[in-house]
């Protein structure tokens, strides 16, 4: 029986982005079937406790920033601790990967999700950007402007809002979030608890 997992996440976590790789490359490996669920983490924070990062106190902060170069350095992946654009609104990123994930399916959505998560996390890109979304879709097959049009339509908008009613329902209260046989997972550092997951153990 094929497994199946939920993933709820931001694309302007930078978590989300470490850990985006290799949970594409676990599922692959199990031949797991990823559910792509961008959500509204302004949203989530307000009913289950979080603030947004401008909110937190100053020792969180610069921890925070410790805790990323740690990963970056840990895992190789390259991470700009404080981009450009950044803190940025996350929405219409997320329904272009929503919109994404509809017209060419759910490989396609993760890569374009990778490629908007290093634009934030590596390339200084403004993801808030229509124009910029617009090349980044473009640059991996899509017609930019066209699936920015579709993204900005109401049926992507209620799939957005919905991802995040049950995001909330799942008691999801941070990004990356993955969920496998009703068993939450929070964070990139849980994906060897995701990989054993998915192998059925």
């Amino acid at each position: 029986m094929t497994k199946v997992c939920e993933y709820y996440f931001a694309a302007q976590s930078p978590y989300a982005y470490l850990g985006h790789e290799r949970f594409c490359a676990i599922a692959s490996r199990h031949g797991a079937e990823i559910i792509v669920k961008p959500c509204d983490f302004g949203r989530i924070f307000s009913v289950s406790g979080g603030l947004p990062l401008p909110k937190r106190a100053p020792q969180r902060q610069a921890y925070r920033l410790l805790e990323l170069a740690r990963w970056s350095r840990h895992l190789g992946i390259p991470l700009k601790l404080q981009p450009k654009f950044f803190p940025v609104v996350p929405d219409a990123a997320a329904r272009l990967i929503i919109a994404g994930q509809l017209e060419r399916g759910t490989q396609a959505a993760l890569e374009l999700a990778g490629a908007i998560m290093r634009g934030v996390w590596v390339e200084d890109r403004n993801i808030a950007d229509p124009d910029t979304l617009a090349a980044i879709a473009t640059a991996h097959g899509y017609d930019g402007g066209s699936l920015l049009r579709q993204a900005q339509g109401a049926a992507i908008q209620e799939r957005y809002e919905r991802n995040t009613d049950e995001a909330i329902a799942a008691e999801v209260f941070g990004a990356p979030w993955y969920r496998v046989d009703g068993e939450g997972y929070w964070g990139q550092d849980r994906l060897d608890f995701v990989d054993r997951a998915l192998a059925g153990g």
